[in-house]
């Protein structure tokens, strides 16, 4: 994976994580997350 690539992933991961630890725990909830599975939900969102 070149550089490039890999840094616009790694924004876009960041961003996603960003975005999903803005939420309430309601919210969260309401979409079946909880906030120990944000990281791993960033990474599938980025792939």
């Amino acid at each position: 994976m070149s550089i490039s690539r890999t840094l616009k992933s790694w924004r876009q991961y960041r961003s996603t994580v960003s975005e999903l630890n803005s939420l309430s725990a309601r919210e969260l909830s309401d979409l079946g997350i909880s906030r120990s599975d944000i990281p791993a939900v960033a990474r599938q969102a980025t792939r």
